[in-house]
């Protein structure tokens, strides 16, 4: 059988434990016997990133500048205790946490439906697609605990000399502070990745934030938001038939819970952090959520969703077959592949990719899937297969 012909590579990065493990049967069982395989590899395992003093990280981002698609199986952001198993040389960044500076890109995640998983928001017919700013608020925040009473204040110095305080409290006893910040040109970026990304999924964008308490801080992502999207893509949603929606973020929950789904919901750092993990729990595993990562010039990389399932390869060293599942990997790899088949015009790849999509979902909807659908599924599930079956199962339907 002659193979389907990519025109031009992708940026490949490999990963950690079990999640490496499956990248590498994924490759030899779903793609490479049907499709010419053209991508520029990336050692991105936790050692070489050490060993690498994580140039190799920094490599893998401008060739996703460089070829506009990536796929990125899950890495291991260390630890004490991983630098202890490693035999590392010194604590390593989170890998994402570069790519993502590097790229200037936001990440999407959305949830992958089946009929015999069932929502628990009964009303969720279509995913949401969840987009988190993830810079600034208190992932970059600056606290103060006081043992006694005292004046807070908020202190500007401008390099002109400026200076801007403002009292935030008299403390009348022992009390937190905190300091958060944002940039306008992150905000900016972000807003610009979320309008870009939902034209490309044809898909309506959602924003929600407390302007009404807020007026300063979270006025500034309203009023951005609203400056871009008049600015840059108001004209292309009304010609694409979608639309951007601004409420208050707790009218946005309260409208989430009962809507039917297929929107963005552009959070901020915080709310996304919470958001995207009740989307996922609601929606039954995050090996059941695709994830992608947009930069605003529209560079894609598509990533699994969840971590390197760190027992099961510890089980798997032991010779033991494992039922991890393996979606979220096979999803990263067709995400790719079709952004690749669109940016090069062939449809063939783009064809298979959908198959490929499809053959897994016709699988687990057969009644045949891991341990951890097993335990959710309603029908019960026919067949539990460990990841190998599993995989072979998708190939054979394939």
């Amino acid at each position: 059988m002659a193979k389907i012909q990519m025109k031009n590579a992708i940026a490949e990065l490999d990963g950690d434990e079990m999640t490496r493990v499956l990248w590498a049967v994924i490759k030899e069982k779903l793609l490479e016997p049907f499709v010419d395989l053209k991508t520029e590899y990336y050692d991105l395992g936790l050692k070489h990133r050490d060993d690498t003093d994580d140039k190799v990280t920094y490599e893998s981002a401008e060739a996703i500048k460089r070829l506009g698609v990536g796929v990125k199986c899950a890495t291991i952001t260390s630890n004490a205790a991983r630098v202890k198993e490693y035999n590392l040389k010194q604590l390593t960044r989170s890998p994402n946490g570069i790519i993502r500076e590097e790229l200037d890109g936001t990440v999407f995640r959305a949830p992958i439906f089946v009929k015999n998983i069932q929502c628990s928001v009964t009303s969720w017919k279509k995913p949401i697609v969840l987009g988190r700013h993830a810079y600034g608020d208190v992932y970059k925040n600056c606290e103060i605990k006081t043992d006694q009473p005292g004046t807070a204040e908020l202190v500007f110095t401008g390099k002109d000399g400026t200076v801007i305080r403002k009292t935030i409290q008299e403390m009348k006893g022992p009390g937190i502070l905190q300091g958060i910040h944002n940039m306008d040109s992150s905000i900016e970026s972000f807003a610009r990745c979320c309008f870009s990304y939902a034209l490309d999924q044809k898909i309506s964008v959602w924003l929600g934030t407390k302007d009404t308490i807020s007026k300063t801080y979270d006025g500034n992502f309203k009023e951005i938001f609203q400056r871009v999207f008049e600015k840059e893509f108001k004209e292309k949603f009304d010609k694409a038939g979608i639309e951007y929606f601004y409420t208050l973020i707790d009218d946005a929950v309260a409208r989430v819970m009962k809507s039917e789904g297929g929107f963005l919901w552009a959070c901020k750092n915080y709310d996304g952090d919470v958001m995207s993990d009740m989307i996922a729990s609601a929606c039954g595993s995050l090996a059941m959520m695709t994830s992608v990562l947009v930069s605003p010039d529209g560079k894609f990389e598509f990533e699994a969703s969840h971590g390197t399932v760190q027992k099961h390869y510890y089980r798997y060293q032991k010779g033991e077959k494992t039922s991890t599942n393996p979606v979220a990997l096979i999803f990263a790899w067709t995400g790719a592949l079709a952004k690749r088949a669109e940016l090069d015009n062939t449809p063939e790849l783009a064809e298979f990719a959908k198959k490929l999509e499809k053959a897994t979902l016709d699988v687990i909807e057969s009644g045949v899937m891991t341990g951890d659908l097993a335990r959710l599924a309603n029908p019960a599930a026919k067949e539990v297969l460990d990841s190998w079956q599993f995989i072979d199962r998708i190939a054979a339907k394939l």
